[in-house]
């Protein structure tokens, strides 16, 4: 493989994911019961939850805009409580705070610092991360995420624009994720490279079709593969 770039996911490839987003629900509930104990009674977490995957369901042209799929969420649930003016922006901004306080995988940071040396990076996600809260946007040339795509893993066209964005032809550029389908399927089925961050050491699912071209534990295995090709 001639390797230019590289894509790569965020959530559950760099971080685990799920952490934050308990926090983010955590500090939501948190901030409504202090000051709006109404909305928190009859929005506990889960209902929450499930307020949101009905917003999702009955707005599939937003399956690509996880914040705004949030954010209607939240108006919503004070809607019901006849809470006419709702705080919607401060919640956001607190529930946005809580998931970008990610804890990165102890291999994550010193593999993005090698593999920055040597290609350029795009993120691609279809996730709300934001790489400047993270603290890791310095190692990035381009961030791409569904929301202003428009569309989301694993459409071919979100990674087009990334290879757009890089000026690099997708066979040239290895996408890196997490998810089989998201990010192994997805990039493989629009022309690029693919390598699968398989941290459970798990089969790879053969109703996918074609693996990923590269089956790694960790990046940092990714980091001493790209060393290894630099080198050869």
């Amino acid at each position: 493989m001639r390797i230019l770039a590289l894509t790569l996911d965020l959530d559950d490839t760099l971080w685990p994911v799920l952490p934050a987003l308990q926090r983010a629900d955590e500090a939501v509930d948190a901030w409504l019961r202090r000051h709006h104990p109404d909305v928190a009674l009859k929005w506990p977490i889960e209902a929450m939850r499930a307020l949101r995957l009905q917003v999702a369901a009955e707005r599939a042209d937003l399956a690509h805009d996880f914040t705004t799929q949030r954010q209607l969420t939240l108006q919503q649930a004070f809607d019901a409580c006849g809470v006419i003016e709702a705080p919607v922006d401060a919640l956001w901004e607190i529930y946005f705070a809580a998931r970008n306080a990610v804890e990165l995988y102890a291999d994550s940071l010193p593999a993005l610092q090698r593999i920055a040396a040597r290609v350029p990076l795009a993120s691609l996600t279809n996730g709300n991360a934001d790489l400047q809260r993270v603290g890791i946007h310095a190692h990035f040339a381009h961030h791409i995420c569904a929301r202003d795509t428009g569309v989301a893993k694993p459409d071919p066209r979100i990674f087009l624009a990334a290879a757009d964005c890089l000026g690099v032809p997708p066979a040239n550029i290895l996408h890196v994720g997490d998810d089989p389908a998201m990010d192994v399927a997805g990039a493989r089925d629009a022309g690029l490279r693919t390598a699968w961050i398989n941290r459970r050491g798990e089969p790879w699912p053969e109703a996918l079709g074609a693996g990923p071209d590269l089956d790694l534990p960790d990046m940092a295995a990714l980091a001493d593969w790209l060393d290894a090709q630099a080198t050869a």
